[in-house]
């Protein structure tokens, strides 16, 4: 388990919805500092908090920043990608490898340049990838594959890392109410109760947050037929 505690956490997209939440929740639970991410750093009018810019998707700014923040203990892997349309086949060559990039290369690459830095802690250090029940559901097209595909990365991760003591967890959640979702009336999940959802678990020593319904509900169906996840391919027979 990792305590918030005195940590010094680095969130990913830290302007967003979500990141902005992670932030002020990693601070509520007495973290020491937050490093708050994002391409273009803005002014958080708190000593503890460390503005940094970084583009996930960019090597070299990924090294700065490792550089930058040689005491992390807690890498929140929150920047994301998502698309216009939901068919893979529609989407555009910038915009596949856009979600690539941000959504799976991204993240990788931040835990892997971090992980030595974690690992070194001894212990209370973690890693949290925010998925999606879209890691288990393919009907977002590339955005689904990205997704998808960290998912399997974090569960390597977690392996690879478990004998430093360096705990990985993995988060699935559907629609948050965030600008990112703005597109659906489905139901959302208010973002600061997912941010809570998440750190409860982080400092339980859990390795997966399902923070909805939605996420319990993908992941029971995946041992199921395939048409009880794609019901559409029923029809087809």
């Amino acid at each position: 388990m990792t305590s918030l505690n005195g940590a010094v956490v680095l969130v990913t997209g830290a302007n967003g919805g979500i990141g902005t939440h992670f932030v002020r929740e990693a601070l509520a639970r007495g973290a020491s500092k937050v490093y708050a991410t994002a391409r273009s750093p803005r002014d958080w009018n708190d000593e503890r908090v460390v503005p940094l810019a970084l583009d996930v998707t960019d090597p070299e700014s990924i090294r700065a920043v490792v550089e930058a923040a040689p005491d992390v203990t807690v890498l929140i892997n929150n920047a994301g990608a998502s698309v216009s349309t939901p068919g893979i086949l529609a989407h555009s060559d910038e915009e596949i490898r856009r979600n690539v990039e941000t959504n799976f290369l991204g993240p990788l690459f931040l835990a892997r340049a971090f992980a030595p830095v974690l690992s070194a802690r001894g212990g209370n250090a973690a890693i949290i990838d925010i998925h999606s029940a879209l890691s288990w559901l393919a009907v977002a097209g590339i955005y689904s594959a990205t997704k998808a595909a960290l998912w399997s990365a974090t569960n390597s991760l977690r392996l690879e890392l478990q004998p430093s003591g360096v705990q990985v967890v993995g988060v699935h959640v559907g629609y948050v109410d965030t600008a990112m979702a703005a597109h659906t009336t489905d139901p959302k999940l208010d973002p600061a109760v997912l941010v809570a959802t998440v750190l409860d678990a982080t400092e339980a020593g859990e390795y997966e947050v399902l923070a909805d319904q939605t996420s319990v509900q993908v992941k029971a169906a995946l041992s199921a037929p395939l048409e009880a996840l794609y019901p559409q391919l029923a029809a087809t027979r």
